[in-house]
């Protein structure tokens, strides 16, 4: 009956099998994706097509990325976008030439239900990205803050440690929740390759869109299972490097 948080997938089908098996996931646990099942490696649609089986057989809670906002709008309302292309799109589009019409609006209607984010009874949000909204994500004014928002991690990374969080300065948004749970923006980026914690952020995206791993992750016990780094499950691809 475990709770799993999953990073951010990035079309790597072989890392996602990975983190599955050694974690030993069964039908009783829980699955959280973060989003960004899509863009940089060769198998985005076989990803998306696994996550959708996978939620009709057992609890799949599936948050909405920005690159899977915008392979949805490429798919559904035919909208290019040059600078989507040359951050793992391109590797998208190509993956969608073998894809039959209907698993494209199989997916089309997938990417369409994802949520924006995902609170639990425990007060733990689950969101892509991040919010800005102060008062908490029931009053975020704008909905693609919750896939494209950096300041919540930025700001996670710069606070003082030492503050307390009845400071008059500390950030009001790490006291709304308990825990928040966020992918987007690689640990890789710090020379990470595991799951950090700033604050009360959890960051879970391990870089697996570039050379990093997948990483899996139990929120109440904190372990963690990865896969091998990307760049060697698709030694013969670039994926986003």
């Amino acid at each position: 009956m475990r709770t799993l948080v999953i990073g951010d997938i990035h079309g790597g089908l072989r890392a996602l099998h990975q983190i599955m098996e050694r974690a030993k996931v069964t039908k009783s646990d829980t699955l959280v994706f973060l989003g960004d099942y899509v863009d940089g490696w060769s198998q985005s649609p076989q990803v998306l097509d696994f996550i959708i089986d996978l939620k009709s057989k057992q609890n799949c809670i599936c948050i909405r990325g920005n690159h899977d906002d915008l392979l949805l709008e490429w798919l559904d309302e035919s909208k290019d976008n040059l600078l989507w292309y040359k951050h793992g799109g391109e590797a998208t589009v190509l993956a969608y030439e073998s894809v039959t019409i209907e698993t494209k609006q199989q997916h089309i209607n997938f990417l369409k239900s994802l949520d924006n984010f995902y609170l639990d009874d425990q007060r733990r949000l689950f969101v892509h990205a991040g919010f800005t909204n102060m008062n908490g994500v029931d009053f975020e004014y704008f909905p693609g803050l919750f896939y494209w928002d950096r300041t919540l991690w930025e700001t996670a990374l710069a606070l003082d440690t030492t503050m307390k969080t009845n400071h008059p300065f500390y950030p009001k948004r790490f006291t709304l929740y308990d825990e928040i749970y966020i992918g987007h923006t690689p640990v890789t980026r710090i020379g990470e390759t595991t799951p950090i914690q700033k604050a009360n952020v959890w960051n879970v995206d391990t870089g697996a869109a570039f050379k990093g791993p997948l990483t899996i992750m139990d929120v109440d016990t904190k372990e963690f299972w990865q896969s091998e780094p990307l760049d060697q499950l698709y030694f013969d691809e670039r994926g986003r490097n």
